[in-house]
């Protein structure tokens, strides 16, 4: 498929400040045999040899055209999908094992005003009990996730806010094309 494909092709070499000089030119002549249209370049990435020959080959072989996005356009996601993702940064990092991996967050609420922004977000669990352990004993643990991802969320929108979050249990939810969809995955 590579030696039938119109797209330019570059093999590496790699290693090539531990091959002897005779074993390296047998396999570029090897590979140029077997892609006759590629590019041979020995490389060692260890030492970063030949690394700016390769990065300037591949610039000049990729095409120009307009920008997608604004130079000021950080990104094309939305606040809520940041915030999401830093409630649930908070969680892999306070939690053991399986309980980061069965959960998803789900912002349902961000209002803005001035000088705040109130979200209030669902931690969705597939078991009753992950759900205590996400709460903790006298929802200890829910409160130190909920702390550290307002104060990371602060700084990330340069504003005070005041987070809510709720654990709900949707058993399901890795198994429905549904709830898949809501979360974004599909």
């Amino acid at each position: 498929k590579i030696r039938n494909s119109p797209v330019p092709v570059i093999v590496l070499l790699n290693k090539i400040d531990v091959v002897k000089e005779r074993v390296g030119l047998e396999q570029a002549a090897k590979w140029k045999e077997a892609f006759p249209k590629a590019e041979i370049i020995p490389v060692s990435a260890l030492k970063g040899r030949n690394l700016e020959v390769v990065l300037e080959k591949i610039l000049a072989l990729l095409p120009t055209h307009p920008a997608y996005f604004d130079k000021e356009e950080l990104t094309d996601k939305p606040e809520r999908f940041f915030v999401a993702e830093i409630i649930r940064e908070k969680i892999l990092t306070n939690y053991e094992q399986e309980i980061p991996y069965s959960c998803e967050v789900l912002v349902e609420d961000f209002n803005e005003s001035e000088k705040l922004v109130r979200i209030r977000a669902n931690i969705y669990v597939m078991r009753e009990s992950q759900k205590g352990i996400i709460l903790g004993h006298q929802g200890r643990a829910i409160k130190k996730v909920g702390t550290e991802a307002r104060l990371d969320i602060e700084k990330f929108l340069q504003k005070k806010v005041f987070l809510e979050l709720f654990v709900k249990v949707d058993k399901d939810w890795r198994d429905s094309e549904r709830e898949l969809k809501r979360f974004g995955y599909i």
